[in-house]
């Protein structure tokens, strides 16, 4: 299923992700999942939240540079190998993951993925019957 991820641009300096951290803590919106990805001069923090539309609107009023980008979630058991089966069936298809993050939780890891092809990919997980995440639950977790 698809849902929003707030993607967020941040200079390299001390102090910017827990701005971040306080302006969407101030407006009660919960974290679910993050990541960081950086370079010498800037990173990009991308983050599930419990309402994106929100998180933008205050991040944004806050001068953030922030976007709001579409991504897919889905569970799968938490053993060896098993999201390689997934990831196989994404690569044969032709679709590129142009990033992931993940966490496990118990039996089964949860996994945030931006693909090159959202439709296409929605289309191959549902076919497989991997377990996806609705947007309401992965803004809850």
């Amino acid at each position: 299923m698809i849902a929003k991820q707030l993607s967020i641009f941040l200079e390299n300096k001390s102090g910017r992700l827990t701005e971040v951290t306080e302006v969407l803590g101030q407006a009660g919106i919960n974290l679910s999942a993050l990541s960081i990805a950086d370079n010498s001069d800037f990173g990009i923090l991308r983050c599930i939240v419990s309402d994106p539309e929100k998180g933008y609107k205050v991040l944004k009023e806050a001068h953030f540079a922030v976007k709001i980008t579409d991504v897919i979630g889905f569970t799968c058991p938490n053993t060896p190998g098993s999201l390689a089966v997934v990831l196989k069936c994404l690569s044969e298809a032709g679709v590129f993951i142009e990033y992931m993050y993940s966490f496990s939780n118990g039996d089964g890891a949860n996994v945030v993925i931006r693909p090159s092809d959202l439709k296409r990919c929605d289309e191959i997980l549902q076919s497989m019957k991997v377990d996806l995440l609705a947007a309401n639950d992965l803004y809850k977790l």
